[in-house]
């Protein structure tokens, strides 16, 4: 088993609101629904929010942009990182006069 993945190796996989590169899963030793990837939004609005059965957080790494978890929205900037609880709906925009909005996300069995 490889246990370890380079981002330049990874292919990118377009989602209906962003793109992403999916980086260590099972198939490099993650359990439970660990997983990693780095993703690109480059929509200005919020697209439809989403909920996961397990926590996500996220590292901005680029960009500029707006978050919204549950009830709270917050600005994203390079060097945010934050949390969303199991079961809770949350959306990433870019701002409009920002690059892409690139994040680094995980998820984490709970």
């Amino acid at each position: 088993m490889k246990y370890f993945v380079r981002l330049k190796d990874v292919k990118k996989t377009q989602r209906p609101d962003y793109t992403s590169q999916y980086l260590v899963d099972e198939k490099n030793g993650c359990v439970a629904g660990c997983k990693t990837g780095i993703s690109s939004h480059t929509k200005t609005e919020y697209p439809n929010s989403q909920a996961h059965e397990d926590q996500e957080g996220f590292l901005v790494l680029d960009g500029t942009g707006w978050a919204k978890v549950g009830d709270q929205e917050f600005k994203l900037e390079p060097e945010t990182a934050f949390i969303v609880p199991a079961g809770v709906q949350h959306a990433i925009k870019r701002d409009e006069n920002s690059v892409d909005l690139r994040v680094f996300w995980f998820h984490a069995a709970i």
